[in-house]
């Protein structure tokens, strides 16, 4: 992307802010966040900065592309208030994709989620049967039939990017969020600072772990080609958390082993993997960062 005015809900948080700030040495960027998850010390002099919720009014559409990622992103902020978190998921995307619309904006790029894919220890396609067991998974199919909605009823182009595990690090935009940051962050701070991370289970989970760099170029490409649909980001590789502590300690030069609990929630997905063929078939795009490089990239702060 090149001399546009961009929109990124959800601007100061974790994805977001790396989206933004990458968008930002060559386009006019706003970013909207409300602070909950985010703080706009994540972002860069080149990015405006707006505190809003996207359940408010007037909120600055005026813009060529909308990258909606602001949401309540995870199991237990939804089951702790399902109405809130519907109304931040469902209802944030309907009342700030409308007023892009009206604004004349018709470039939309979202975030859904992978785990609606449930377990799967084989590359999980977007043509498979989903279903939401979670408030939070319900909350992104729902952003994906209103946006099938938006793109019948009024012509608009919407591509839902199914993130896989997205990780950067609490060296990158991560640390803020805390116990909400991917388990790569949170075991390697654990394990640099000599503590043992807690593995729900004995570990053998699997995750298709997804640089946020990565994630960033799948969706500039995803506007780019002004996608339509649903689109799996991730890598088609999959390790489990105890092969990660591995990889950590191995990187830190640290021995430190985790501390196996039993799991305390009633919804657990246990393995995941993209299959991303599909953004591939249409932009080109394909993972760049492996997870021994990006494991590597989160401990560097740490040496």
């Amino acid at each position: 992307m090149d001399g546009q005015r961009v929109l990124v809900t959800g601007g100061a948080g974790f994805i977001g802010s790396n989206l933004a700030n990458h968008l930002a040495e060559h386009n006019d960027v706003i970013a909207v966040d409300d602070c909950y998850l985010g703080t706009p010390d994540n972002l860069s002099d080149d990015v405006e900065f707006v505190n809003a919720s996207v359940i408010d009014d007037d909120l600055p559409t005026d813009v060529d592309v909308v990258f909606h990622l602001a949401a309540l992103s995870s199991y237990k902020m939804h089951e702790e208030d399902p109405a809130q978190g519907a109304r931040v998921n469902v209802e944030g995307f309907v009342n700030t994709v409308e007023q892009a619309r009206q604004g004349g904006c018709d470039t939309v790029v979202y975030a859904t989620t992978s785990s609606i894919y449930g377990d799967r220890t084989e590359p999980s396609p977007e043509t498979m049967a989903v279903e939401a067991r979670t408030g939070y998974e319900a909350s992104k199919l729902a952003r994906e039939r209103y946006a099938e909605y938006f793109h019948n009823f009024h012509e608009m182009t919407l591509a839902g990017m199914r993130f896989f595990s997205v990780y950067q690090g609490f060296g990158g935009a991560e640390k803020h969020k805390g116990e909400f940051a991917n388990t790569v962050a949170q075991f390697t701070d654990k394990i640099a600072n000599g503590e043992r991370p807690e593995l729900f289970g004995d570990g053998t989970q699997t995750r298709d772990f997804t640089h946020v760099d990565d994630v960033v170029r799948a969706c500039e490409l995803a506007a780019d080609h002004e996608l339509q649909g649903i689109y799996n980001v991730g890598t088609e590789e999959s390790y489990s958390f105890n092969e990660m502590v591995e990889l950590i300690n191995a990187e830190l030069g640290t021995n430190v082993d985790p501390k196996y609990i039993e799991n305390p929630l009633d919804e657990y997905v246990h393995d995941t993997m993209a299959d991303y063929s599909k953004l591939h078939a249409a932009t080109g795009w394909e993972p760049t960062i492996t997870f021994e490089e990006g494991v590597s990239r989160v401990c560097e702060p740490y040496q």
